[in-house]
């Protein structure tokens, strides 16, 4: 009976997995397919030839593109870590008035939609004169609620003696910061970092709206660009340049797939 349970599982798994791993296989395969084999509904291209990939970088700057969004997506990173790790500390181990309020009305700016703070962020960008330029695609996400919400409840679990005694021994804020509170925290930072990377990486509305320029748009914008010229038509190139797109992303999951998942994980139980 336990023999026939696991089998049923794992069929389901598979099942499961075909399902979610069909849209990005066939995606693959059209990347090799030339333009009249597509026209003729095949799947399977003659020729694995690498052409297409070719030209996905001639017809638009990609190169320039993947550039672009991994740096930006880096230094958003770097920044939601420092700001959100630097908040999380002052709402736990810093003694304050309002701190409590404060941190509650960090955490209410979750409930509002992005959608709602686009128009005053961009003109906060436009009068700071930085639309085209890596400022304005950076600097307005490194405050992260969900970020500060993460490591705070991490925090929380450092003994507060280990604190005060630091404290009696004459070791100062950013030292007991560094020193004892971050290497404790490396699974929430690890998965604060993946998440902050992906989501960047993944953002079009925003870049969208605040870059003109080809010199620092990202790659998503460069997605659509491609599927908006002349060669629209050939959806093997464009495949192409989105295999190329989500590569790095995939990369990333598998790397980071245990401490994200662990990392999540502690956040929703403590």
């Amino acid at each position: 009976m336990n023999l026939l349970k696991k089998i049923v599982l794992y069929a389901m798994l598979v099942v499961c997995a075909i399902i979610l791993m069909f849209p990005m296989m066939y995606a693959f395969l059209i990347s090799f397919l030339t333009g009249a084999e597509l026209l003729q509904g095949r799947w399977w291209p003659n020729d694995w030839s690498l052409r297409n990939y070719a030209a996905a970088f001639e017809k638009v700057p990609l190169a320039r593109y993947l550039w672009n969004s991994f740096f930006v997506s880096f230094v958003v990173m770097i920044g939601q870590l420092i700001v959100s790790s630097l908040a999380a500390y002052a709402f736990v181990f810093l003694r304050f008035p309002g701190r409590n309020v404060l941190f509650f009305l960090t955490i209410t700016t979750m409930l509002i939609p992005w959608e709602a703070t686009v128009i005053p962020n961009y003109l906060t960008v436009q009068a700071l004169g930085w639309t085209n330029n890596y400022f304005g695609l950076t600097v307005p996400f490194f405050a992260l609620a969900f970020g500060i919400f993460l490591l705070r409840q991490h925090f929380k679990t450092i003994p507060f003696e280990l604190y005060e005694a630091a404290q009696v021994s004459g070791i100062k804020h950013f030292r007991f910061f560094w020193y004892v509170v971050l290497p404790l925290s490396k699974t929430s930072l690890t998965t604060l970092g993946i998440y902050s990377f992906l989501t960047t990486w993944n953002m079009y509305l925003w870049p969208l709206l605040v870059t003109n320029d080809e010199r620092v748009r990202t790659v998503q914008i460069g997605l659509k660009q491609m599927q908006t010229q002349e060669m629209a038509t050939e959806w093997g190139v464009v495949m192409a340049a989105v295999m190329i797109v989500i590569l790095p992303t995939l990369l990333l999951l598998f790397v980071g797939q245990k401490q994200l998942q662990k990392g999540l994980m502690q956040g929703a139980i403590k």
